[in-house]
């Protein structure tokens, strides 16, 4: 009986995380046009940052814990079902056109923090120091992405003062703060019960926090995804993307370990080589025409299916 009302919480959860979607994307979509900033910045920006709240609380709740395997594993199990799952199902429900500055610059960015994270780690464990290089680097790949969108975008820029004088303005944040709170809350609900029904199989931390973890606190990436594709906004998908898998391992783990330093297993290393490896390959799929065709979001799918399986072996 008290399965099944997790299962209810969990639907619930999911509900949340639907409508919150769709409201971070309506709002987002709309400060992007009137400030002139161009979607691709709003997605690796404020939509990745916002959707990523729910991995930040987890991973610095386990982290103040003790629970590093759940910690890291979330990081880096979010960042694999980012690219494995929620860019394959958005391109097998809508192919994903990419833009070349996604291709020439923001996806480079996110194999080079990829590198960075592995550098970081290979001494077992990420400190204090490491925290800080970490969160420094969050601040300035914020401001690179706003000057680079400045210099990128054909979008007249409107002044803010203008902006401000019209309530569509305000109704555009209204959306956004009360999307990013039913995603916050939609993701909590979902993971927190989901846990509870995977912990009766005896899973491990660290399966746990790859795997139920991730997945769980992906949701918000996958639903504002999906809506996004769907609606034919393929900058702001892709953005959401990146911007996540950046933001998780530069704020995130950043941010955690300056709180509790983070010890890093062995078994870690190999997880975090195949989360390069993801990023690594998305490099000749964007470039084969500049499009997520449906085939390579299976393909991208199968690959974390593969993932997963591994996982269940080595369990």
């Amino acid at each position: 009986m008290e399965i099944i009302f997790n299962i209810l919480l969990v639907g619930a959860g999911l509900t949340m995380l639907y409508f919150g979607a769709e409201w971070l994307v309506k709002g987002s979509i709309a400060i992007s046009n009137k400030l002139g900033v161009s979607q691709l910045v709003i997605g690796l920006t404020v939509v990745a940052f916002g959707t990523s709240t729910p991995e930040l609380a987890v991973s610095i709740s386990s982290a103040m814990q003790g629970l590093s395997d759940v910690a890291i594993g979330n990081v880096v199990g979010s960042n694999i079902v980012n690219i494995g799952v929620i860019l394959g199902i958005s391109a097998i429900i809508s192919p994903i056109i990419v833009s070349k500055s996604a291709i020439r610059k923001e996806v480079p960015i996110m194999i080079g923090v990829s590198f960075l994270l592995l550098a970081v780690i290979i001494d077992g464990k990420i400190d204090f120091v490491d925290g800080l290089l970490l969160a420094i680097g969050i601040i300035i790949f914020t401001g690179y992405s706003y000057r680079s969108s400045k210099k990128d975008t054909d979008i007249e820029e409107i002044p803010v003062s203008q902006v401000l004088q019209k309530n569509v303005f305000t109704k555009s944040i209204a959306f956004m703060i009360a999307g990013l709170l039913l995603l916050t809350g939609g993701s909590f609900l979902t993971v927190d019960n989901a846990v509870i029904i995977g912990a009766n199989f005896g899973i491990s931390e660290l399966f746990m926090g790859l795997t139920i973890v991730a997945i769980g606190t992906s949701l918000p990436e996958l639903i504002t995804s999906i809506v996004a594709a769907r609606k034919g906004h393929a900058d702001l998908a892709i953005g959401n993307i990146v911007g996540s898998n950046i933001f998780n391992i530069l704020a995130i783990l950043g941010i955690s370990s300056l709180i509790s330093g983070i010890t890093v297993s062995e078994q870690v290393l190999i997880d975090v080589g195949i989360m390069l490896a993801f990023s690594l390959v998305l490099i000749p799929i964007m470039r084969s025409g500049f499009v997520i065709s449906r085939k390579e979001g299976i393909v991208l799918i199968a690959g974390y299916v593969g993932y997963v399986i591994f996982l269940l072996y080595r369990q």
